[in-house]
């Protein structure tokens, strides 16, 4: 007995010498004691109350407020009582005093919020049957849970007219409960200025002032974050709703950012796309590309397999005759005489079976449609072609060089990331090439390559700056790589990264270069020893081409003898089905399990979110039933087996959610030495990119209807522009 007392008194003093020891380590770091209904919780001084509430779990209701936007603070639903304060406060906008004791369920503050959701619901319209945010409603949620079962409000209520900004957002104004968050979206992530209030009181609109298409190739994220109905889709409107679908978590392949996703889908049609959170890669974001395409993935697909007639007409026939008719061509070449292209789609499984067909025919005769300069170390180190530092790792630059790339339209959640940092981190920014419409300001250096070597000999007045630089970033984009001067553009973007990073002092631990690319198929490629273009193919035309997914028009059939014979294997009839003496129907990136790696180096999975059309199969299973009829069986059955191939040939693209840094920067430096500089000295050539360029870079997109309305509302708003231009 006397052994128990002795037990809890020891208890006892243990816990009072825990909470003491925490309180004076709080003090020494300059921590603030706050109760949240009683219960302590150290937070650091300037922590709003809403912000001390969530770290003890303790949700607060709000509208206005968003984690990654500003605080506005304007639509009063996270009010709140101070023990001993007279009146309730905004917990979004007010940061904690030591002391304070905050609560959150009181009978003060249950009355304020029902008094608020009162004041919100008085003009909202019974809308809620009919409303395509039913079942996803923030407002539905929290009048149920906050909200009172009657209404003093008799008036009429208010309506306001709807606004015409686009093609892919709805707008039903009367909804809207102002909470301002659009604007501010668009104000602070996309960074155009499109939206805004006019008004005041009763009469507050938001809008576009003068109507006109919200311009930005982020604007779909405003549904998302709007927390009413007064902003949904449009392509999606009156389709289904959020209970009847099936949600497939799986990875966007439209750009080479590899944003994370949420595959909407019912009755096995893709009904729509959402985001899906990762802080490494896109936030919380996705581009209109990702979100609207989709509807591509039901337009112009191949179905069935088809042979070429003697009168040249593509019919209809079964597996068993195209796969014969293939393994027969194949049989009857090797070496060269044998070649294959891969597109900007194709995943890695497939990327791997087909790499090993050809092997087994003797044939090394593999290219990208992507251009990737091979003088110097070109594609032999992973740090050449990689974006080193990393998507989320800009945020910590203070300092980018951005040459030859317009990243807004070639990656838009990274110049996202690079908007954040120069908002929020000071980034300064300096454009090299063609001056372009970005979101934030840059320093114009010019559009002579000649700059560039200036730069990198040190004869630059930027060249002092870059010194100064602590976290320097050097951004190459792919598109002015595609050139014949691209092996020097890439030796000389080397030079001055691998300067920076000397004079930076962060040698060791920061990394200066980095390769934006634009398709999502292209690091895995390189990683797997495909050879980036199409040269060689043109040098010597094969007997057999094999098109894996290559729909860009790198090569026709006038760059072919008559007598080749051309296998197309892709989802859509675009380009390269258009030439093709065989077509193999495939599954698109929504229909199969499969591997893709992002212009980082992170290898990442989508998952099947609906069946394949009619007889489309997966790309690796085709070229395993080929390679058994033509006499060389490859040898794996599964996708786990072709993983553990995939492993063997290169082990970061099964290491799923993880980036394999690359180093031996200043071997590639080394080794691009030996290219010819002398030939940057016209103007640094890259695609000048249109928004036709953003809204249709694939098949899907181009397949896609809402694209297309996209590219043409964007034209007639260019043509009307003049027109209400103060």
């Amino acid at each position: 007995m006397m052994l128990c007392v002795v037990c809890k008194a020891l208890v006892t003093l243990l816990h009072w010498w825990i909470i003491a020891r925490t309180a004076a380590t709080a003090a020494a770091n300059n921590f603030l004691e706050v109760f949240v209904d009683g219960n302590p919780i150290m937070v650091e001084p300037g922590t709003t109350v809403l912000q001390a509430c969530e770290k003890v779990g303790m949700q607060i209701p709000r509208f206005c407020y968003h984690e990654r936007l500003s605080v506005a603070g304007n639509c009063r639903m996270c009010l709140v009582e101070i023990e001993k304060v007279p009146k309730v406060l905004a917990a979004c906008a007010m940061p904690v005093m030591k002391g304070w004791n905050i609560l959150t369920n009181s009978e003060k503050t249950r009355k304020a919020r029902e008094g608020v959701m009162e004041f919100l619901l008085a003009n909202h319209p019974l809308d809620c049957p009919i409303c395509d945010q039913g079942g996803e409603c923030d407002l539905q949620d929290q009048s149920m849970q906050f909200g009172s079962d009657r209404s003093r409000f008799t008036e009429g209520k208010r309506a306001v007219e709807d606004k015409n900004i686009g093609p892919l957002i709805k707008t039903i104004m009367t909804r809207c409960i102002q909470c301002t968050r659009c604007v501010r979206f668009a104000s602070e992530i996309a960074g155009v200025e499109d939206l805004g209030t006019t008004g005041r009181g009763n009469d507050l609109q938001i809008g576009t002032y003068v109507e006109k298409m919200f311009m930005s190739e982020l604007s779909g994220n405003v549904i998302d974050i709007c927390p009413v109905g007064a902003l949904t889709s449009k392509p999606y409107a009156f389709t289904a709703r959020p209970w009847e679908t099936r949600k497939t978590e799986s990875i966007d392949v439209l750009d080479a950012v590899g944003s994370n996703i949420v595959v909407t889908t019912r009755g096995g049609e893709v009904m729509r796309i959402l985001p899906r959170l990762n802080e490494d890669v896109n936030e919380e974001w996705i581009s209109d590309k990702t979100r609207f395409a989709y509807d591509g993935l039901k337009r112009q697909r191949l179905t069935q397999p088809m042979v070429k007639n003697e009168s040249g007409q593509l019919v209809a026939t079964t597996w068993e005759d195209v796969l014969t008719r293939v393994a027969g061509a194949l049989q009857g070449v090797e070496g060269n005489a044998v070649a294959a292209i891969v597109g900007g789609l194709v995943d890695a499984e497939a990327l791997i079976s087909l790499k090993d067909l050809l092997n087994r025919l003797n044939s090394d005769n593999l290219c990208t449609e992507e251009v990737f300069p091979e003088a110097g170390a070109g594609s032999d180190l992973r740090s050449n072609y990689l974006l080193n530092t990393g998507i989320a790792g800009i945020e910590e630059a203070d300092l980018m060089l951005l040459v030859g790339t317009n990243p807004r339209y070639e990656a838009p959640l990274f110049n996202a990331r690079i908007r954040k940092s120069w908002l929020h981190n000071e980034l300064q920014v300096a454009l090299l090439g063609k001056e372009v419409d970005l979101s934030y300001t840059y320093d114009h250096l010019g559009e002579s390559a000649q700059v560039l070597r200036d730069i990198a000999s040190g004869t630059h007045p930027f060249s002092q700056v870059l010194a100064k630089a602590k976290h320097p970033v050097v951004v190459v984009g792919s598109s002015c790589l595609q050139t014949e001067d691209g092996a020097a553009i890439m030796a000389a973007a080397s030079t001055i990264a691998q300067n920076a990073c000397i004079s930076s002092g962060a040698e060791e631990t920061w990394k200066v270069l980095n390769v934006l690319h634009r398709v999502a198929s292209q690091v895995a490629a390189l990683d797997l020893g495909y050879k980036p273009g199409v040269d060689a193919i043109r040098k010597n035309p094969p007997k057999v081409l094999f098109l894996l997914g290559a729909d860009a028009g790198c090569i026709t059939r006038q760059d072919l003898p008559k007598d080749s014979f051309i296998i197309y294997q892709g989802h859509h009839g675009d380009a390269g089905a258009s030439m093709a003496d065989i077509i193999l129907p495939a599954a698109a990136y929504t229909e199969k399990c499969s591997t893709y790696v992002n212009t980082e180096g992170r290898a990442q999975q989508t998952k099947v979110a609906v069946t394949p059309p009619g007889m489309a199969r997966e790309d690796w299973k085709i070229i395993r039933a080929i390679s058994e009829l033509a006499g060389v069986t490859l040898p794996y059955d599964t996708l786990d087996e072709v993983r553990d191939r995939m492993a063997q040939v290169s082990p970061n693209l099964v290491q799923y959610d993880d980036v394999e840094e690359a180093n031996y920067f200043k071997q590639a430096n080394e080794l691009s030495k030996a290219v010819n500089q002398a030939v940057l000295t016209g103007p640094l050539v890259h695609p000048q990119l249109t928004v036709k360029d953003f809204y249709m870079t694939d098949p899907i997109s181009r397949a896609s209807q809402t694209m297309a309305k996209c590219v043409k509302a964007v034209s007639e708003g260019a043509q009307a522009q003049p027109a209400y231009c103060l």
